[in-house]
C-alpha cells in the first residue's frame, strides 16, 4: 500500500503562472516518492524534508517544466544557505477527483546548478 503524507497547502494564486486551471488544495508526498528521493538523492530526504513546506508555500522561483501540469520550484533557505529544487505535479481542473498536488522529487542543488537553471530556463514566477 502506498501511504500518502500531507505536506502543506498549495496557494493557487502563486501557481496559476503554471496553468490557469490550478486548484488550491493539499500537497502530498507518497511513500513511493519518498523512496525515489532517498534512492536518487541520498541523505537529502532525512536532512532536509522539513523544508519542503517552506519551498512550496513561499518559492523564490517557479520554472517552466516540459511536463504538463508540473512546476519546478526553487528556494534558498536562509538557515544554512541551502538551495532546493522541488518537482511538483499540480492538480488542475479536469483531473480525477481523487488527485492531489503531488511532490514528484526533491533535492538540494548547488550554486552552479542554481545559476544555470535561472540563466537557461523560463522563469514563470519570481518572489519580489
Amino acid at each position: 500500500m502506498n501511504l500518502v503524507h500531507l505536506i502543506c497547502w498549495l496557494d493557487r494564486s502563486i501557481y496559476a503562472v503554471v496553468e490557469h486551471e490550478v486548484l488550491s488544495g493539499n500537497v502530498i508526498l507518497t511513500d513511493e516518492r519518498i523512496e525515489h528521493i532517498k534512492e536518487h538523492h541520498p541523505n537529502d530526504y532525512e536532512l532536509f524534508i522539513r523544508y519542503i513546506p517552506q519551498v512550496i508555500e513561499d518559492p523564490d522561483y517557479i520554472i517552466a517544466s516540459s511536463k504538463p501540469h508540473t512546476a519546478v520550484v526553487l528556494k534558498t533557505i536562509e538557515e544554512g544557505g541551502h538551495r532546493f529544487k522541488v518537482i511538483l505535479r499540480l492538480r488542475v481542473e479536469g483531473d480525477p477527483s481523487h488527485y492531489q498536488h503531488s511532490i514528484i522529487s526533491f533535492w538540494r542543488i548547488g550554486d552552479t546548478t542554481w545559476r544555470k537553471i535561472l540563466k537557461n530556463k523560463v522563469i514563470l514566477y519570481r518572489r519580489d
